[in-house]
This record gives C-alpha cells, sequence and structure tokens, in this order.
C-alpha cells in the first residue's frame, strides 16, 4: 500500500545519535494517522550503527541500507528514495532530534492544500536557542556571497533597507517567526513532493558532501514550484556530528572542508558560470582554488 511520507534518515558514525533521532521520530508518527515508513541508510558507519540498525529492521514500516562504503550525502539519498513508497519524502538527518509538538498530519495537509508549494521545512533550531542559518537561506549568487564572506551581511543586520541589498544570502530581511517563501532549506530537515524529486532523479550525486541542498532547491524552483519555511513547528538540530566540525578529527576536519569548497565550484559551475562574465567565473574560481589549497 502506498504510504502518505516516508523519512530518510542518513546515518554516519551516529549510532546513539540515529537511534535516539528514530526514537522521537517514531513517537512523533505515532500522534497522527499517516501512513509512514522510516528509511535509515548508513554510509559504511564503523562505530557499531550497522549492527544496531539491522536489530530494528525487523520493525514493520523501518527499512535499513547499510552501504559498503561512504557514499556521500547525495548518493546515499538516493538509495533510499529508490525504495521509499511515499507521496511526500523527508530527508532527515540523524543528528536532528523531533520535538513533541511537531504534527506530521499537519504539515502533510498543509503541502495537499497547496500543489505548487514543492517543498517545505520548519524552525530547524541549534541548541543555543538561534536558528540553524542554513536552514533559512536565499541562493549563494556571487553579491550574496561576498555580502557573507566579507561581513557585510552581519554589519547591516540593524539597517533594514541595506540588509535587504546585503542579507540576501541567509534572508535577514525576512522575520524567522512568519511562514513564507524561501529559496533554500537545510538538508536536515526537507520534506519534498516524490512526484518532483522523480521528475528531477532526486538529488544531483557530483555534489559528494554540502551543497546537495541548495541545487535541489534551486532546481525545484526552476520548475516553477515554492519552497515554504514554516516556524509553526520546531526541530533541534545538534548539526557537525559527523562533518567539518566534529571534535579530535583533524584529518576528517580537512576532508570535509575539501568537499565544503569543492561543493561551491560544483554549484557555481552548473547555475551560474553560464550567467556572469569570464572575468567574475575566473575570480570565483580563484578564491576557491585558493581556499582548497589552504587546508
Amino acid at each position: 500500500m502506498k504510504k502518505d511520507l516516508s523519512v530518510i534518515i542518513l546515518s554516519y558514525n551516529t549510532k546513539d545519535l540515529t537511534l535516539q533521532c528514530i526514537s522521537q521520530l517514531q513517537n512523533a508518527l505515532l500522534k497522527g494517522s499517516l501512513k509512514a515508513e522510516l528509511i535509515i541508510v548508513d554510509n559504511n558507519s564503523q562505530d557499531g550503527s550497522q549492527e544496531a540498525l539491522k536489530k530494528i529492521a525487523i520493525v514493520p514500516d523501518i527499512k535499513v541500507i547499510c552501504n559498503p562504503s561512504n557514499y556521500g550525502y547525495g548518493k546515499a539519498n538516493n538509495k533510499g528514495l529508490a525504495i521509499a513508497e511515499g507521496r511526500y519524502i523527508l530527508y532527515l538527518n540523524s543528528d536532528v532530534l523531533i520535538s513533541e509538538q511537531l504534527i506530521f498530519d499537519s504539515l502533510i495537509r498543509e503541502m495537499d492544500r497547496h500543489p505548487f508549494t514543492g517543498a517545505l521545512t520548519v524552525r530547524v533550531q541549534l541548541p543555543s536557542g538561534e536558528i540553524d542559518p542554513a536552514s533559512h537561506r536565499g541562493f549563494p549568487t556571487v553579491w550574496r556571497s561576498f555580502c557573507y564572506y566579507s561581513g557585510l551581511e552581519k554589519l547591516t543586520v540593524h539597517f533594514p533597507i541595506l540588509n535587504k541589498i546585503c542579507g540576501g544570502y541567509h534572508l535577514k530581511y525576512l522575520s524567522i517567526n512568519t511562514k513564507h517563501e524561501i529559496d533554500s532549506p537545510t538538508g536536515a530537515f526537507f520534506l519534498v513532493r516524490r512526484d518532483i524529486l522523480d521528475v528531477l532523479n532526486g538529488f544531483d550525486e557530483h555534489f559528494f558532501m554540502y551543497g546537495e541542498d541548495i541545487d535541489l532547491a534551486f532546481r525545484i524552483k526552476r520548475l516553477g514550484y515554492a519552497i515554504i519555511y514554516n516556524p509553526i513547528y520546531i526541530v533541534l538540530h545538534l548539526k557537525n556530528q559527523s562533518g567539518i566540525k566534529r571534535k579530535n578529527d583533524i584529518v576528517l576536519q580537512k576532508k570535509t572542508r575539501y568537499y565544503f569548497y569543492e561543493s561551491m565550484e560544483i554549484f557555481y559551475k552548473k547555475h551560474y558560470q553560464n550567467i556572469y562574465p569570464r572575468l567574475i567565473s575566473a575570480l570565483v574560481y580563484a578564491v576557491i582554488n585558493r581556499k582548497k589549497n589552504s587546508l
């Protein structure tokens, strides 16, 4: 029987967090009437994750995929998408904890009522209580990226007119307390219509880590769909548990920073290179390469 919702969780060396994420997600889903399934995709974790996940795979509506190597973010999620039965797909990070007040039935009803809403996210909150800036973004044009990395976005935050000009990357001029359209959420909580994902073939697997969510959002909006930020519901994102800021693992930090800058290059080449003058593109690539080579 077709499901209303398939939740795809990518796991990589976050065993305890993954199990906690699954437990809280199940509690939230039990409050509603949705026909839902969980699909956990493990990227060859070495912390006992695969063994633990295989034990819960016997539970109805939980599917587990254990990859023989680290496939990266996009390819691994696409493996989950290939076996998903839901009308809607929720991409959920293993380090995201669902609060008791989140009602999935309400989110699905909202999407059903608005057929031109292609994707939706909620308030993704950090342990500090602040919003995860990656969950409320504009697309990284050259100007927006310059304003962000130069500090202009932060400097103009208290000057509404200037901030509308300089605060476009994190949409600083929009209230995070009201529902509105954004360019891109984070892949930590990214609810998407399945039929759109079928048209787009899911994530672009050229991105190994970072950038896949922005690229997917870009392609969704290019089809003419809206992406909605709804702060009525809140999830907690512990963030960076297996990536760029993981403590005591310098090699992993360098590797993930490399992927971060590589994703910038891939995104720019794919979506912006033919829009900007060659000189601008040359400068963008020079900055990215300098960052990559300084690692």
